[in-house]
């Protein structure tokens, strides 16, 4: 009876091992990709949000589009959307993503939504922008089906699919826009405070100290093609805010667009094969801009600066391609979620400030009214009375804010998101700590919850940091950030 139990005390771990030693050896399946394009250009009349006072649409100078991009490893796949708006309110990805699961069976946690932040595209945030939940309306619902679509047909064009990361400086282009003045010069807040930096100084002028914060000038990129080398894909981001200088009350994808169009047409054959597709995600732009402050140039034609902008950055990247390195496979895994994070604390003294603006504005009968505001009124008083809006509807906001955060893996790379217009040197904190090497950062990823300024700068004051304008308690971005990593520290063990 011995000999029997020897042996089978012997063969069993060798027994146990063998499909654990087969199962490791097994390779991930080759990668495949598809991607597509939806128009989401809304109807002639839809509100314009790109400034204190929204106003209609009258003219496309280019149409807007959800660009999609769908991989999948074999195991799992993850959609990622870049739709040109300012902006997208939490229930527009919701409903998007609710979609895309109905059609693809991609969960919910591994589709990303997010908004290139153009000025100059209908709005897609709905009738607040500090009520968590809310109805959809017709554009939103518009962009949400339409988002899905896309996602539907890049998922039907999958294929075998070679992956590559690279990225490239283009620091030409980014400014930050927050800059300390000479003591005494910088103008107050609308509620009266004394500002130690300013957004958006007169350029050139004798009063500029320094900027307030850095620039992240990298645009960083995964690209797909299929293995014979026809190209299928480029995600990108790049740290940069929207250019502008559109004509009138024209719609136009900003730089992101031109970005998009001309990278397509740098790399993709002219043939009737599976269309090319770029998408331009913002990186962590909240204080950047494309003005030189220290040495002012000439006004530009209307949509010349965006042109000279999106051109050179696809030029920048089409260039970089040539040096990549090509691999047929990329493990794939998402995190998603939504954190506790405090409202922006409203004073009396700030309400009783907003009620006392609201008495003294003088009523237009016509005209657009201000983000915030009840009524229109005269061009000296916007900005107040739009704030005094803003402050009352950010005072009634249910706590707590529930802040969507998002990390992806794609091969070695990670991707994280906010749902924030988030500034600079957050982005590049991120990449100097994240586990997955090499790391960026995109924002306005499903939602829309104002600026995000580290905490140093809510001594500093500016535009940025004004309660309306900036929705969250001042340690909103280590929390965010601390949870990144957290996921991103989850998705390095997962890959081990």
């Amino acid at each position: 009876m011995r000999l029997p139990v020897l042996l089978l005390t012997l063969l069993l771990p060798t027994a146990l091992s063998t499909p654990a030693r087969s199962a490791a050896a097994t390779p991930p399946a080759p990668l495949r990709a598809g991607a597509a394009t939806s128009v989401i250009t809304p109807p002639l009349g839809t509100v314009i949000v790109g400034g204190f006072a929204p106003f209609p649409a009258q003219d496309v100078h280019d149409e807007l589009h959800a660009r999609c991009l769908v991989l999948d490893d074999g195991r799992t796949r993850l959609a990622l959307v870049i739709c040109d708006v300012l902006g997208l309110h939490r229930t527009v990805s919701v409903e998007a993503r609710r979609l895309i699961q109905e059609a693809t069976g991609i969960p919910p946690e591994n589709v990303v939504v997010a908004g290139t932040h153009t000025h100059s595209a209908g709005t897609a945030l709905g009738e607040s922008r500090f009520v968590y939940e809310q109805p959809l309306d017709d554009y939103q619902r518009f962009v949400a089906r339409r988002v899905a679509d896309g996602v539907s047909r890049a998922v039907n064009r999958l294929r075998p699919a070679e992956i590559a990361f690279g990225s490239v400086a283009v620091p030409e282009h980014v400014f930050n826009r927050r800059w300390h003045m000479r003591e005494g010069t910088a103008p107050p807040s609308p509620f009266g405070r004394v500002e130690r930096v300013r957004m958006n100084p007169p350029a050139g002028s004798p009063n500029l100290v320094e900027p307030a914060g850095p620039t992240d000038p990298e645009v960083s990129f995964i690209a797909l093609r299929e293995p014979g080398g026809r190209p299928i894909s480029v995600f990108a981001a790049y740290s940069l805010h929207y250019v502008g200088g559109v004509a009138g009350r024209a719609i136009s994808a900003d730089y992101f667009g031109v970005f998009c169009e001309e990278l397509k047409r740098l790399v993709a054959p002219a043939d009737d094969g599976p269309p090319f597709v770029a998408l331009l995600a913002n990186g962590t732009s909240g204080d950047i801009n494309n003005i030189n402050f220290r040495t002012p140039e000439p006004r530009r034609p209307a949509y010349e600066k965006m042109r000279l902008v999106g051109r050179d950055v696809a030029a920048r990247v089409h260039g970089a391609l040539a040096g990549v390195t090509w691999r047929d496979r990329a493990p794939l895994a998402a995190r998603y979620r939504e954190i506790p994070v405090a409202w922006r604390t409203i004073e009396p003294e700030l309400l009783a400030w907003a009620r006392e603006v609201e008495a003294r504005a003088p009523r237009l009968p016509r005209g657009d009214i201000p983000v915030g505001a009840r009524w229109a009124t005269t061009p000296d008083w916007v900005q107040r009375l739009s704030y005094a809006g803003r402050v009352q509807i950010l005072a009634q906001a249910v706590p707590p804010a529930r802040i969507p955060l998002q990390m992806l893996r794609i091969g070695d790379v990670g991707i994280g998101t906010t749902p924030c217009e988030t500034f600079a040197e957050m982005g590049l904190e991120f990449k100097r700590r994240s586990p997955l090497a090499p790391s960026f950062l995109i924002e306005l990823n499903h939602g829309y919850f104002g600026y995000l300024p580290t905490p140093r700068h809510f001594e500093l004051g500016g535009y940025e940091t004004w309660p309306g304008t900036n929705y969250l308690e001042p340690t909103a971005s280590e929390k965010m950030l601390g949870t990144l990593l957290e996921m991103a520290g989850e998705l390095k063990g997962a890959a081990r």
